[in-house]
C-alpha cells in the first residue's frame, strides 16, 4: 500500500565542485538559522502543500560542496507517516535545491547494494547470480500480492535472478501485518521451501485473513507448508522471531522505504514493483554486467 509523504527529493543533475584550499564559512548564527529555516519552511510547505497538520524540521546545517549553499536536513511528519531528506540551500535564501547529489566518479548504487544484505532472508534463484532482486513486502498489502503474482511470470522469464524477500509490515494500516511476517519467519526456521510455501498461502488467503483469524488462518497455512502445529505457535510467541522483523524493517528504513512493495534490482529502486520498471532494470542490468 503506498502512503508517501509528497516530499519526492526529485534527482537533480549532480556534480562535485571542488574547493580545495578553502577554509570552509562557518555554520549560520541561531538568528540566520533560525531566518533560513522560515524561509526554507514556508517554500516548502507552499509547494508541497503541507498544512498545520505536518510537522517539518529542518537541520543540522552543513557546508555544502556547492560553494555558496548549506546542506539542510529535513524531516517531514504526518499521523503514522515519517520521510527524512536532503535540501541544498543558497547561504541567502534567494535559492533551494531538492534532490541529492552525486559525484559523478562514484557508482551511485554502491552503498545501497551494501546495505542490501540477502543473508538470513529467503532467497530463490541462483545463488550466485550477478542480478539480484530484493523486495520489502507486506503481506496485508493488495499490491504486494499483485507483486507476488508477478514475480511467478518473472522467475520463468528470467531464471538467471535471485530473488529475496524482506518483510516491511505497515503495522499502521495492516492490523494482522506483523503477524504474518512473524509467520513467514517461523516457517523460513524450518527451510526455505517451507517460507515460499507459506508466501503463497498467505497471499492466495489474503481477502480470508482478519485480525481476528489470522492467528488460526496462518497456523493452518503452516501445517499445510510441514510446519508441526506446536512448534510453530511457539515460535510465533517468541520474541525473537518478531526481533528478526524488525531488522528487515529497519533495513528498508535505513533506504529510505516507506510504501509496499519496494523493490531493489542491483541496488536499483522500482518503488511500487511496477512490472515495466522492474523488468527495464533487470535488462539493464543484463546488458551492462553480463
Amino acid at each position: 500500500m503506498k502512503f508517501r509523504i509528497v516530499l519526492a527529493l526529485a534527482v537533480i543533475l549532480n556534480f562535485e565542485v571542488a574547493a580545495r584550499g578553502q577554509t570552509p564559512p562557518a555554520a549560520p548564527s541561531s538568528s540566520d538559522q533560525a531566518h533560513l529555516s522560515a524561509t526554507i519552511e514556508s517554500f516548502l510547505r507552499n509547494l508541497f502543500s503541507w498544512g498545520l497538520d505536518f510537522q517539518v524540521k529542518l537541520g543540522p546545517y552543513k557546508d555544502a560542496t556547492i560553494p555558496g549553499y548549506y546542506e539542510v536536513g529535513i524531516e517531514v511528519k504526518y499521523k503514522d507517516q515519517d520521510q527524512r531528506g536532503v535540501v541544498y540551500a543558497s547561504k541567502d535564501g534567494a535559492y533551494l535545491i531538492r534532490g541529492e547529489l552525486y559525484k559523478t566518479s562514484e557508482d551511485p548504487f554502491a552503498s545501497v547494494r551494501k546495505d542490501l544484505s540477502a543473508k538470513g532472508s529467503p532467497s530463490k534463484g541462483p545463488s550466485d547470480s550477478k542480478i539480484t532482486l530484493v523486495e520489502f513486502s507486506d503481506f496485508e498489502c493488495p499490491h504486494c500480492r499483485q507483486l507476488h503474482e508477478y514475480l511467478k511470470t518473472l522467475e520463468q522469464k528470467y531464471p538467471q535472478v535471485r530473488i529475496v524477500f524482506k518483510n516491511y509490515p505497515i503495522e499502521a494500516i495492516h492490523p494482522w501485518a506483523m503477524t504474518a511476517a512473524i509467520a513467514g519467519h517461523c516457517a523460513y526456521e524450518t527451510s526455505s521451501d517451507a517460507f515460499w510455501k507459506m508466501e503463497a498461502a498467505i497471499f492466495d488467503q489474503q481477502d480470508l485473513i482478519s485480525a481476528e483469524n489470522a492467528y488460526e488462518k496462518l497456523t493452518d497455512a503452516a501445517v499445510a507448508a510441514g510446519l508441526q502445529r506446536d512448534t510453530f505457535r511457539a515460535c510465533l510467541a517468541d520474541p525473537a522471531a518478531k526481533e528478526v522483523v524488525q531488522v528487515d524493517l529497519a533495513a528498508g528504513q535505513k533506504l529510505g522505504v516507506n510504501s509496499t512493495p519496494t523493490v531493489f534490482v542491483n541496488g536499483r529502486e522500482a518503488i511500487g514493483g511496477d512490472a515495466s520498471a522492474v523488468e527495464q532494470l533487470i535488462d539493464y542490468e543484463l546488458h551492462t554486467k553480463l
